[in-house]
């Protein structure tokens, strides 16, 4: 089984790190899915203030359990195009816009949004199915 978690109002939440770390342990392939710039693209544009942001996406990813390999840089393009028939079981972001867009798609992924107060309970009910 294979997830997807954006990273900035999603998995940079301290409770949704603690979750990712359950699912590695339970033997479930977790990815990080970003709007993100990834750092080579952005210092040649000059903004390398990037390069300490994804730092910090690289940090909370190893403290996770995530390995670089299974981190995807979307650089604003949607979501869904990564996603689209990988076969990831669901995706929990904070931005509607990318749920909608998931949604519509009607992949087999299932967008979750992370601001439901049951998010947790909605992941675990997908993965039970």
């Amino acid at each position: 089984m294979k997830v997807s978690f954006d990273f900035d109002g999603t998995l940079s939440r301290k409770d949704v790190q603690d979750f990712a770390k359950e699912l590695i342990g339970k033997g479930i392939d977790v990815w990080i899915v970003t709007s993100r710039i990834s750092t080579e693209p952005a210092l040649e544009k000059g903004w390398y203030w990037i390069e300490k942001q994804n730092d910090e996406l690289y940090k909370v990813a190893e403290s996770v359990g995530v390995v670089k390999d299974k981190i995807v840089f979307t650089e604003h393009i949607d979501k869904i195009v990564f996603l689209k028939d990988k076969g990831f079981e669901f995706h929990l972001d904070d931005d509607e816009h990318e749920l909608i867009l998931i949604m519509q798609s009607k992949d087999s992924c299932v967008p979750l949004n992370v601001g439901h107060f049951s998010w947790k309970e909605n992941c675990l009910e997908v993965l039970n199915k």
